[in-house]
Parts: structure tokens; sequence; C-alpha cells
């Protein structure tokens, strides 16, 4: 009866309990962050300012409405690709581009544009002199001391694996799981100072993901100097790595060059000239005003939310989805790049 009667002389307490027992379970259920919710709650020291001197600044001419067409293209840093990054900062700032055009529009493939190709039966415009002419060897490098670091530690942790043969071998050494390290197409995978790369135990190279920039070229052993360009606008034609060289990536605007009509031409081509779409100018951030000069960072793939992101992106636990995949493609794992203002 004592028992009874406290229950009964006690339902406010009852009801207290139920809601913090409630409360406790919807915060131990709250649904875990998306990516793009990480990546805007990663700290301001997590954030890389880009350079402007590795800014380049590609202006279309407007949409029939005036809407502005300008996309900003982030060269690839050292070690990678630098002959060829040299030759696109030296026709940006003599003005190579100004009055070209873009070539061809392949669907599920490539944008590509500037130097005509011969058989275009379009005249050749001259390059400045002094052009580095780069061997096919520099479409890889020898891999940076972080990253051969990275390479001995993980052949370390897959002997573990092999030995051991414990599906949760990556905890010995969390600091060097990479969801994203599976790939078909090299021994191993990663991101280095913002950028995507696969290597082998000898060599280093950049990726070929949606977005990337690469320089066209003729067959081997030409190389391209720079002066045609094109950027991939459909699934990751990794086929290309190590045959190419990747100079950069688009970070804004990409969607001027991907809703462009597709050339009805062998390898999307514009037949009819006047398909072709000029480009206005091309320039270096650099080299612009100071109010016209973009200014964009990327969340350093070193940090810790970088880490949480690509987990996130590998392993979607955020109510939407069912199955977490438990991995992802790296080019799935795209490095956030942000503008900012003054």
């Amino acid at each position: 009866m004592g028992k009874k009667a406290d229950m009964i002389k006690s339902p406010l307490a009852a009801a207290a309990i139920l809601v913090a027992t409630a409360s406790f379970a919807q915060e131990a259920e709250a649904p875990a962050p998306s990516p793009g919710e990480i990546v805007d709650a990663a700290p301001s020291d997590e954030w890389v300012a880009i350079d402007p001197e590795d800014l380049v600044v590609m202006t279309l001419p407007p949409l029939a409405d005036g809407t502005e067409r300008k996309v900003v293209m982030q060269l690839i840093g050292d070690p990678f690709s630098q002959g060829w990054v040299e030759n696109i900062r030296t026709l940006a700032r003599t003005g190579y581009w100004d009055g070209s055009q873009v070539l061809r529009v392949q669907d599920n493939y490539v944008v590509q544009w500037g130097q005509p190709d011969p058989e275009m039966g379009v005249e050749p415009k001259p390059v400045p002199e002094g052009l580095n002419v780069m061997d096919q060897g520099a479409y890889t490098t020898t891999p940076p001391a972080s990253i051969a670091t990275t390479l001995d530690e993980l052949d370390r942790l897959d002997w573990v694996s092999r030995t051991f043969g414990q599906p949760g071998d990556q905890d010995l050494v969390p600091s060097l799981y990479n969801p994203w390290d599976a790939d078909e197409y090299a021994a191993h995978n990663g991101f280095w100072s913002g950028w995507p790369y696969a290597s082998d135990r000898e060599t280093a190279w950049p990726v070929h993901c949606y977005g990337m920039v690469g320089v066209g070229r003729n067959y081997s052993p030409d190389t391209g100097d720079g002066s045609q360009l094109y950027t991939v606008i459909g699934q990751a034609p990794r086929h290309l790595d190590r045959n190419i060289a990747v100079v950069g990536r688009i970070i804004e605007g990409i969607e001027h060059l991907s809703s462009l009509p597709r050339g009805k031409g062998p390898l999307g081509f514009y037949e009819d000239e006047a398909k072709r779409v000029p480009i206005v100018s091309v320039r270096m951030a650099e080299d612009l005003p100071q109010g016209e000069r973009p200014r964009f960072e990327y969340l350093r793939t070193e940090s810790e939310s970088f880490a949480q992101y690509a987990d996130a992106r590998a392993n979607r636990r955020d109510p939407f989805f069912i199955v977490p995949a438990g991995g992802a493609d790296i080019c799935n794992i795209p490095v956030p790049v942000r503008r900012v203002s003054e």
C-alpha cells in the first residue's frame, strides 16, 4: 500500500522521469552528421588559403539573360606537374587563350578548349617562346617523404591484417586508416596537401577525378605544352592517369562547361564552328584588380575534420541512408573548397 501510495502521490515525478528518459533517448539517437555538416563545422584553423598565384580565371560570354560565366581553376601544387603549371601561368599572362574557343564536349568524359587540333582545319595559334618542354616521365614524381612514410606504414598495416586476419586491424594505426584506400588503379592512394593522388613504391601521381584539369597532347612522345586543356565532366577516367599531365581542378563555375551542348563529331568535337563557345579571357587571379580577385580556401586534408568528412562520405550514416557502403572511391571524396570574402 505504501509503495502504491507513493506512486499515486508523485505523478509529476513520474512524468519528469519519462521526459528525462525520452530526452536521453533522443540525445542518444541524434542523427549522425552529414559530410556537409562536418565541413560546415570545421574550425577556421583547418582551412588553408589558396594563393592567388595558383588561381586561373576564365571568362566566357554571358548567357542570353545576362548571367555572368566565370570558371575558376586551382593549379596543382609541387611536386606534381610543375613544368606544365609554369607554362599555364605564362600562357595566361600573355593573353594566349583570349579569343580561343571551347573545342569539344564529349558526354560523360571531358570539355576541351584552347589550341585547336591540326585536323580541325583551324589555323594554330603560336605559343609564347620559352615554354617548358616536358618529358612523359614528368607525369609521375618520386613520392614526397610524407607519402613514402605513409606507404611504409600502410605496408606494415597490411602485413598485420594478413597475419592476424582481424577485421578491426585498422584500429591499430587509426591515423593511417583510409576509407578510400582500395584502388583498382594503384597500390595506394590518398590526399597530399589538398590533392588526391595515387602511388606505388616508386612513383606518385595526381588522379583524374571529376573537375580535374589536364593537358591535351598528340601521340607520345608529345606531352603537350598546356596551350590545350580539358576538364573531366563525367565518371572519373582513371585510365588516363600517368598518360596525361594533370595540372589542376575547377573549383568554381564548372557548370558553365559541363552544361554545354555535346559535340556531334567524333570525340565530341564541334563540327559546326558556330557551336564553339568563345573564350573572352583567361587571367591569373594575382593579376586582377584587388576588388575582382577571387579568394578561396580548402579544407586541410591532414585535419581532423577532413578525416571525419572522408569517413562520412565512405559510410553515410545520416538519416536518408540505410546501409553504409563501407568505403569510397577516392574521387567520391572531393576536397572541400569554399569562396571567402575579404
